[in-house]
């Protein structure tokens, strides 16, 4: 089936992407850096935002300020990192977890990999759960229908079902639903804030005093985790970009986009718990729109907001899909982001139907997932880092070879410097780490008591994988040893 310019098959733009884990030919590299801008504007588009934002004053007790500091810092650390590393889906034209293979050897890169794919079915079972729940409020919000088992049930399979047949359609059909739900959801957002600034009592939100410098520091690590979860993938949106695209440009887009939405959806968290204590403590993180919103306002802005987490969850999937085949499924990508759409059912369900508190099993999950992904970033950055330093990115063929002919064999197909690195770093992050049911050795120390488990894995990561030897590649003798993927490679601007 002949590929369009934009990598999807077919003449229209709206066709099924088949492209899989390969990577894009320069043919096809007509990506604009602007279209990631809406692409991080749509992957934010949660009421989870509000949740968190409510919890910083619930139980961090944080002030305004330090709400919009921990918003500020959160999505300009986050999302940062996002753009850096997507620079990368630009030299390479292959998904994250793919080009992942030069670092870890095609076989190493299996065991970072499956943790990152299992961390992903968490992250969509949030939103699915997410999902549902703001289904069951609008229906009880419109027509007093109240919730229960079955309803439950269809509700859930209704939003998976939606997501599996969105993200299976590929890049082109994402573009188009991002960009008219971002102006769907800004339009709403701003009647939302203005009714809040109309209707609240300013001076108990003003008037509330300052919390400590340890959960600020905290904060910023809870907020963090959703954008530190999207890092692996950022190369998946980024790798029909061609090789002029800047950069610097690219960080910013990501940045921009992202941060335009989580900084002021948790600053209207935070007001709304003012007026709501409880808000944090739900049983679900949407039902309290119904107290705080009017629900001609309530409605219209939930159900734009079904639709930003649809969509999260479908670049979710449609991410999980090129990492199920770079595992080894043996399955076209539409299809094997099936894998995740029946784990995120199944998670659902139980998370529904037999959790006891929504938040504390969030909260759980953020801590643990901004860890396993810690560990990968930071031994990835640096492989970045000595890939521009020596010109040579990534080659097409030994991405996609994984026998011993690969470029990327390494020994064994391990990269041992890359996994020593990332199963260090992936302990020690482990050790500082403290969740409901789990509390590491170091979690008393001033990293573990501040949330900053995620950031030491990172830098630990990166430290130990850039102080040991380079792994060396199994360069073809006639092969220049400066000679990468690209040709000539575009030094990063």
């Amino acid at each position: 089936m002949p590929h369009t310019s934009d990598g999807t098959a077919g003449a229209a733009k709206g066709a099924i992407e088949t492209r899989g884990i390969e990577p894009v030919p320069d043919s096809e590299r007509h990506g604009r850096v602007r279209e990631l801008f809406p692409t991080w504007v749509a992957a934010n588009i949660s009421v989870l935002l509000l949740t968190m934002g409510a919890g910083l004053v619930v139980f961090n007790g944080l002030n305004l300020w330090q709400v919009l500091l921990v918003g500020v810092c959160a999505a300009g650390v986050s999302y940062g990192l996002v753009g850096a590393l997507s620079v990368a889906g630009k030299w390479g034209g292959a998904p994250g977890l793919t080009l992942s293979r030069a670092t870890f050897g095609v076989r190493g890169n299996l065991f970072p990999g499956m943790i990152i794919w299992i961390a992903r079915f968490g992250w969509e079972t949030i939103n699915a759960v997410t999902g549902a729940y703001a289904i069951l409020t609008v229906l009880d919000l419109l027509f007093g229908i109240k919730s229960n088992s079955v309803l439950i049930v269809v509700t859930l399979f209704a939003f998976v079902g939606c997501t599996f047949l969105v993200s299976g359609m590929g890049r082109a059909v994402l573009q188009v639903c991002n960009t008219w739900s971002t102006y769907l959801f800004g339009a709403f957002s701003v009647l939302v804030l203005g009714y809040l600034v109309t209707n609240t009592d300013w001076d108990s939100v003003f008037s509330r005093p300052a919390g400590s410098t340890a959960t600020l520091i905290a904060g910023i690590g809870t907020i963090a985790a959703g954008g530190i979860s999207w890092v692996p993938s950022g190369p998946d949106f980024a790798r029909y970009l061609p090789h002029r695209a800047s950069g610097r440009r690219i960080v910013a887009a990501t940045a921009s986009g992202a941060g335009l939405v989580v900084v002021p959806m948790v600053l209207m968290g935070a007001v709304m718990a003012v007026s709501v204590p409880d808000l944090a403590k739900a049983t679900d993180p949407v039902s309290f729109l119904g107290d705080v919103l009017p629900i001609w306002l309530a409605v219209p802005y939930l159900l734009t907001a079904l639709v930003g987490m649809l969509l999260i969850n479908s670049l979710s999937m449609y991410s999980a899909g090129f990492t199920a085949q770079t595992m080894g499924v043996k399955l076209p990508r539409s299809l094997a982001v099936s894998v995740n759409a029946v784990i995120s059912l199944v998670g659902g369900l139980l998370l529904m139907l037999v959790a006891k508190s929504f938040f504390g099993s969030f909260i759980t999950f953020l801590t643990l997932l901004a860890v396993s992904f810690s560990a990968w970033i930071g031994v990835f950055a640096v492989d970045m880092a000595r890939r521009r330093k020596r010109a040579v990115r990534y080659d097409g063929d030994g991405l996609l070879d994984t026998g011993r002919t690969s470029r990327y064999w390494y020994a064994g197909g391990f990269a041992w410097q890359a996994m020593l690195a990332w199963g260090v770093a992936l302990v020690a992050g482990l050790c500082f780490t403290k969740v409901d049911w789990y509390s590491g050795p170091l979690a008393t120390t001033w990293i573990g008591a501040n949330g900053l488990g995620w950031a030491a894995t990172i830098l630990i990561a990166a430290a130990a994988f850039a102080a040991l030897p380079e792994p060396r590649e199994n360069v073809p003798a006639a092969e220049p040893a400066a000679a990468g993927a690209e040709g000539t490679p575009q030094q990063v601007r």
